[in-house]
């Protein structure tokens, strides 16, 4: 089975997430971001609603797989619970907040996903599923610590126009510092 390749983005900041961490890959679809990790040395939990998909995951060191409806069903997870989570081509307003909360004190967010101007190329189009300008920043404002943000038209691995960031939760919520 071919996996694509990990994305650059999430490649260059995972080494920030706690070495030997638990690591959250959302909507891990075939987990190719959960393989990368996994190689790396961290525990990974890979999370999706298809089933097919995780499947290829069986069996994978270091990697447990759950099913599981990020939109419909209860939220499975408890707050502070992951040393990082990696988010992909994937985006539920309703659920940020709480993905936020997943992150323990140091721990690494980094996340990307498709933006307004997408529509213009390819799917999403649907402005519930694209990022507007900035929104990433404005998310996490006043609770984690921004390392990288970019927004814009990317090339690879096909024309899309996407928003990125890599951010870390405060060790001391009293002391967290405001960008």
């Amino acid at each position: 089975m071919h996996h694509s390749s990990p994305s650059p983005w999430v490649r260059r900041f995972a080494p920030l997430i706690p070495a030997g961490g638990l690591v959250l890959d959302f909507a891990c679809g075939s987990g190719r971001h959960a393989r990368l990790l996994a190689e790396m040395g961290y525990r990974v939990e890979a999370v999706d609603r298809d089933a097919a998909s995780l499947e290829s995951l069986a069996g994978v060191p270091g990697i447990t797989t759950r099913i599981a409806d990020l939109e419909q069903q209860p939220w499975p997870y408890l707050p502070s619970s992951f040393d990082g989570v990696v988010v992909t081509n994937y985006l539920y307003r309703p659920r940020f907040d709480a993905l936020l909360d997943l992150l323990k004190p140091g721990g690494v967010l980094i996340y990307e996903t498709f933006m307004v101007g997408n529509e213009a190329l390819d799917k999403p189009s649907n402005p519930d599923y694209l990022l507007r300008p900035h929104e990433l920043l404005d998310r996490v404002r006043g609770r984690l610590d921004v390392v990288a943000f970019e927004q814009g038209c990317v090339d690879e691995p096909k024309p899309a126009v996407m928003q990125k960031i890599c951010a870390i939760a405060p060790l001391d919520s009293q002391n967290a510092r405001r960008f």
